[in-house]
């Protein structure tokens, strides 16, 4: 995943922080038993989203327990302990993540990245393996997603709407794998496409300027000419999908956890999608100036 999925801290309550803080800690705790050690420094905002939201819809969260960091033992933290697989899938979200954006990696990169991505790519490829044996509907998902992306990115087309939709797709189909009928599958899957067409897209807007820089693709920059689109579209873009999934949220039954989730879905995600346009106007403005001097 990326890691745009954040809350807004400064507008929490301290004990939903901690509260948030407890689930991200027992997660990590959880990959560590799942898959390694070394698995923990995969853990994502997002894989933590994730989690949460399984948590607060299946009520699975059984309480909290007093324990010390793995990455540092003199650290003491609270861990949210889950009765039900939230952890188990999400973890299994992440390495299979990991394991498919090193594929993507390894024939897209340059020569630096792309070794390290060979070095790490045996050790992902273990940890996908294990998850396969419980999840191999979270592995199919994340291949189909790739394997679509790929279509895209090496074909003429810039469509936002075709670029985005393998991600959107994949999170929606992701979300919907633990609706209990029709009903909430629809709502799940409305909910899943908007905020994985959100990620997408709020990522490229991220790095246009990198892959502007090494020729990668982007649906925000036009191939031929290498123009990009302006900070006030990719706002209305983004705020386009926010909207919408926010929508389908409201449909679901949230119940524990559920002012930290408000709290990711009014305020972090948009703090997030502001601080991106925002370097995005910044430079827009730097290389008017440089025009300008010239």
């Amino acid at each position: 995943m990326f890691g745009y999925l954040q809350v807004q801290k400064s507008e929490l309550l301290v004990r939903e922080f901690e509260a948030y803080k407890a689930v991200y800690c027992g997660l990590c705790k959880q990959m560590g038993k799942d898959y390694s050690f070394v698995s923990r420094l995969t853990l994502s905002y997002d894989c933590t989203f994730y989690a949460m939201l399984l948590m607060s819809i299946n009520r699975s969260c059984s309480g909290f327990k007093d324990g010390r960091c793995t990455f540092n033992p003199l650290k003491k933290c609270k861990f949210a302990t889950s009765k039900g697989n939230a952890y188990h899938k999400a973890a299994a979200f992440s390495v299979i993540s990991v394991y498919y954006k090193l594929k993507d990696d390894i024939s897209d990169s340059r020569f630096f990245k792309r070794t390290l991505c060979r070095l790490l790519k045996p050790l992902f490829s273990h940890w996908r393996k294990k998850a396969l044996k419980s999840y191999s509907e979270i592995d199919k998902l994340a291949d189909e997603m790739m394997k679509m992306q790929y279509e895209i990115e090496h074909s003429d087309e810039t469509s936002l709407d075709r670029a985005a939709h393998p991600t959107a797709f994949m999170i929606a189909s992701l979300f919907s794998l633990d609706a209990k009928d029709e009903m909430q599958k629809r709502v799940f899957y409305e909910f899943g496409y908007h905020m994985g067409r959100w990620i997408y897209l709020v990522d490229a807007a991220d790095d246009i300027e990198k892959d502007k820089k090494y020729g990668n693709y982007n649906p925000f920059v036009n191939i031929k000419n290498g123009e990009t689109k302006s900070p006030d579209y990719i706002t209305s873009v983004l705020n386009q999908s926010l909207a919408r999934a926010y929508d389908a949220y409201n449909l679901i039954d949230v119940i524990d956890f559920k002012g930290i989730l408000d709290n990711m879905i009014t305020l972090g995600f948009p703090a997030v999608q502001n601080r991106v346009v925002k370097k995005l106007c910044n430079e827009s403005d730097l290389e008017v100036n440089n025009e300008r001097s010239i």
